[in-house]
């Protein structure tokens, strides 16, 4: 005969109606024989180094390639161009247009004109007023007024340059005409050079107006 009040459970397993018991953590395996610590081979580490170097100089070459590009027109700027010769003067006109004793006339002087990265070739870049009194003297002015820098006319009739903006009149060697003028000085001569025995060669230059003292702009 059996006794059905006992539990019918096995022995290692809890009653339904107990708490949950905490799992008991296994202990991890010990390694019978310490591991040495990981050293990092020589040999990758100068094949790292190499590969920086060799990195960097891929890099640089396309670089500084291209830093040469765009830096070009600056070096060829210093270089010097354009029409003028080696002291900066260019040719203007020849003795066959400028007959001994005619009024002045005006002429463009032509450049290539430069910036930092373009070149535009034989392009105005100023004008002049030219005049030959004698057979090797040929005078050159700038077209603008010392005053403000308005550009001057001539005036066939009265024989002098007259400034438009404030009535500033000057003579044909560019002295001040009239008194009441307020320039501060008369107009500008240029220097010029006689080549080739009739070529007549200026060197250009503009200069700062509202002064008396006659300063090159840069």
């Amino acid at each position: 005969m059996t006794d059905d009040s006992k539990s019918t459970y096995p022995l290692d397993m809890p009653e339904p109606n107990d708490p949950p018991q905490p799992v008991a953590a296994s202990p991890l395996p010990v390694s019978e024989t310490p591991q040495p610590a990981m050293v990092e081979p020589r040999r990758n580490f100068l094949s790292k180094s190499l590969a920086v170097v060799i990195g960097g100089i891929v890099t640089l070459v396309p670089f500084a390639a291209g830093l040469a590009v765009f830096t070009d027109p600056l070096r060829t700027r210093k270089k010097g161009s354009g029409n003028g010769d080696d002291d900066g003067f260019i040719k203007v006109a020849t003795f066959d247009e400028l007959p001994v004793g005619d009024p002045p006339q005006r002429f463009q002087v032509i450049d290539d004109r430069v910036d930092a990265w373009n070149m535009f070739p034989k392009e105005p870049v100023g004008t002049v007023y030219l005049s030959r009194s004698t057979e090797d003297e040929v005078l050159a002015l700038c077209v603008t007024c010392p005053h403000v820098g308005c550009p001057v006319d001539y005036d066939t009739a009265r024989h002098v340059f007259q400034c438009p903006c404030h009535n500033s009149s000057f003579k044909p060697t560019g002295e001040i005409d009239n008194q009441d003028s307020p320039a501060a000085r008369g107009m500008d001569a240029l220097e010029i050079k006689i080549k080739n025995k009739n070529e007549v060669w200026v060197k250009y230059q503009e200069f700062r107006p509202g002064t008396a003292e006659k300063i090159a702009e840069a």
